[in-house]
This record gives C-alpha cells, structure tokens and sequence, in this order.
C-alpha cells in the first residue's frame, strides 16, 4: 500500500504495465515547467495563464507528459481565478479577505507540488479544480 494521495498517477518504469516508459528527462522539464510557467502572473497581467497555455502549446503535441500536465496546470490556473474573483467580490462582505489570503498561500503550495511531482513523471491532478479543458 502506497502513501500517495488519489490526485496523483504514477507513470511507471520502462518495462511495466503493458511497455509504457517513464518518460526522459526533456518531457519531465517541460511538464514542470507548465506549472512553473504560472508565476508569471506576478510580472505579466495573465501571466498565470498565459505561462502554461505557452508551454502546452509549443510543447504538448509530441509529448504526452507536458500535453497532458499543460491541460492541468491551465485547469487549474482558470479554476484559481474564477475562485480570486469571487473572493474579491466577497471583500464587500468582509469574509473576502481571508479568503484571498487562503487562496494565495493554497495557489503557491500547489504550483510547488505540482511541479516537483511532474519533475518526477507523474500525471498530478490539483484538487478543487474544474476541467474545462479536457
């Protein structure tokens, strides 16, 4: 029995389960960059979104990893900003603020595990994400 959460698939090693391979170390760079690419949001206006929609385009084609972990880091960079502007809208009723700071400590502790996760070849799933790119 593993300690992994549910929102995590392990890709397996060269030789296992029915001959898929781990994928090399290019793919796995670029699959931690489509969640990395997300702190751009602090030097570009949409950055958040512009950052992984980059990196999945240019790379996602060729390689399943990053097409498949661009998918979510866009997933879920959509899904924190739906949840920004609703807490921003909630200022007004002063539960906003500490839902702001929640969601930002929640948004850089996940883009953090994310991409140490993807580095390491596995298919992450971010949890409270709505897939509206499937």
């Amino acid at each position: 029995m593993t300690d992994r959460s549910p929102h995590v698939e392990v890709l397996p090693p060269a030789g296992e389960r029915g001959g898929k391979s781990f994928p090399p170390e290019s793919e796995r760079n670029w699959a931690m960059l489509c969640h990395l690419s997300a702190f751009a949001g602090y030097l570009l206006p949409f950055g958040h979104l512009l950052g992984p929609l980059l990196v999945w385009l240019l790379k996602g084609e060729g390689l399943p990893l990053v097409n498949d972990q661009g998918k979510e880091a866009l997933n879920f960079q959509l899904s924190m900003t739906i949840y920004y502007i609703v807490a921003g809208i909630l200022i007004f009723a002063v539960i906003g603020i500490p839902m702001l700071v929640v969601l930002v400590l929640f948004h850089l502790v996940m883009i953090i595990v994310a991409s140490v996760r993807a580095k390491g070849g596995e298919r992450y799933r971010y949890p409270f994400t709505i897939r509206l790119i499937r």
